[in-house]
């Protein structure tokens, strides 16, 4: 979908601020907010696309203004609320207003095995690829109100394909209807001229994963 979030390209944003041996989480409730995002997950109510678009549904205004982890907190507040597992008054007031079942309970004792289940996106679907690697593609000039990993400034934009990553799960459907959609990933290599016009390097490019639904033959 297109807004704030998707901020390739976008100017005004001022530098990408490094910083120097930074350490994992700034603070204990960011580690406390990326445990709970991997505590509700283990509900299955939702899959990692869903995630990434309940925070692309965040306002601008809130979005702008908030942190990472704050994204992160937002998003899943919208999530347990849609999924019937907080209330809003349970999320206003920090208790709950009843006992929660053993059964949608993840104990700590579950928590390393949970961690250690592998979910891929990588499916084994017999698909058939569109495109090949040396490929010229064209990306599709597509404005969703929905997720889309097509980003906004390489929408239009002719790149050539440099690999294909094999058959994955689509995450424009995935997020939206959970249909999985098995299609080819592709690394496309797009020229920074392309992307930026004349006054960008000759030299340079930018490589963006991109499914087969994202492309025409240029």
């Amino acid at each position: 979908m297109n807004g704030v979030h998707d901020m390739g390209g976008m100017h005004g944003m001022g530098p990408v601020e490094i910083e120097k041996n930074e350490p994992v989480f700034h603070s204990d409730w960011e580690a406390r907010v990326h445990a709970l995002n991997i505590a509700c997950s283990s509900h299955r109510k939702w899959n990692i696309d869903v995630g990434r678009h309940s925070r692309e549904r965040i306002p601008p205004a809130e979005y702008l203004a908030a942190t990472y982890y704050e994204k992160w907190l937002r998003g899943l507040e919208m999530l347990l609320l849609e999924n019937g597992l907080v209330t809003a008054k349970e999320l206003e007031t920090g208790r709950a207003e009843s006992k929660a079942s053993e059964a949608s309970v993840l104990r700590p004792s579950e928590v390393t095995a949970y961690l250690r289940v592998r979910r891929l996106a990588r499916l084994d679907d017999k698909v058939a690829p569109k495109f090949r690697p040396g490929d010229r593609v064209l990306a599709h000039n597509d404005h969703p109100i929905g997720h889309t990993r097509l980003p906004r400034y390489a929408r239009g934009r002719r790149g050539t394909v440099e690999r294909d990553h094999g058959v994955f799960i689509f995450p424009d459907t995935h997020a939206m209807t959970r249909d999985r959609k098995p299609q080819h990933c592709y690394s496309v290599r797009f020229a920074a001229r392309e992307l930026w016009g004349p006054g960008a390097s000759a030299r340079d490019g930018v490589y963006v994963d991109l499914w087969d639904d994202h492309l025409d033959p240029a």
